[in-house]
């Protein structure tokens, strides 16, 4: 299968509201439409995991954050040009999401994904991406496709063929919280 072939077998799922496994800038994700309430749920059910655990999305730029962040705060247009590496920044607060994508109190965590095949994935679909760990919730993530769970491939509704064969060590990404007031949080490493 081509990648442009990937890329359309991905759209379509996102687009009837499936789970896609996929190849992030870090580690395999799932993902769904954010913006589909049935299909986040469909993520939580997938992984057995506590609906009050918010999940991340990922983006393709500041222009598509400023559409699902309400008062996008200066401190991140420059913390995004100079991060280096894949960087989720949680932010206070979170619109146009379904029920469930972001956390109680409002806030979302939001990653810009400069990966190729995200980035065209992304772009496409014209709206972000739900973007959590390949793994069944309490288990360990993933640090290529190698390692993800069977029982787990087999429940989603397409698997990305683009970097399977891939075996270098993904991680996860850092992630820092903005508060309200302006303020800086290290949530992870």
């Amino acid at each position: 299968m081509t990648f442009d072939e990937d890329i359309k077998e991905s759209l379509n799922t996102l687009r009837r509201g499936g789970i896609l496994l996929y190849p992030t800038d870090t580690i395999w994700g799932l993902g769904c439409d954010p913006t589909n309430e049935s299909a986040v749920n469909s993520i939580f059910k997938l992984k057995s995991r506590e609906e009050n655990k918010s999940l991340i999305i990922l983006a393709d730029g500041i222009s598509m954050i400023e559409r699902y962040v309400t008062d996008v705060p200066e401190i991140v247009y420059e913390l995004i040009d100079v991060s280096e590496t894949p960087l989720t920044i949680i932010y206070p607060y979170g619109k146009n999401l379904a029920p469930g994508v972001g956390s109680d109190d409002g806030s979302i965590g939001i990653r810009i994904c400069r990966d190729e095949f995200c980035s065209e994935l992304i772009s496409r679909f014209r709206k972000p991406i739900v973007s959590t760990s390949a793994n069944f919730s309490g288990n360990p993530s993933p640090g290529n496709f190698s390692e993800i769970e069977k029982d787990l491939i087999d429940k989603v509704d397409y698997v990305v063929k683009y970097r399977q064969d891939d075996r270098s060590k993904k991680s996860v990404s850092p992630v820092i919280k903005i508060n309200k007031d302006g303020s800086i949080k290290i949530i992870r490493k």
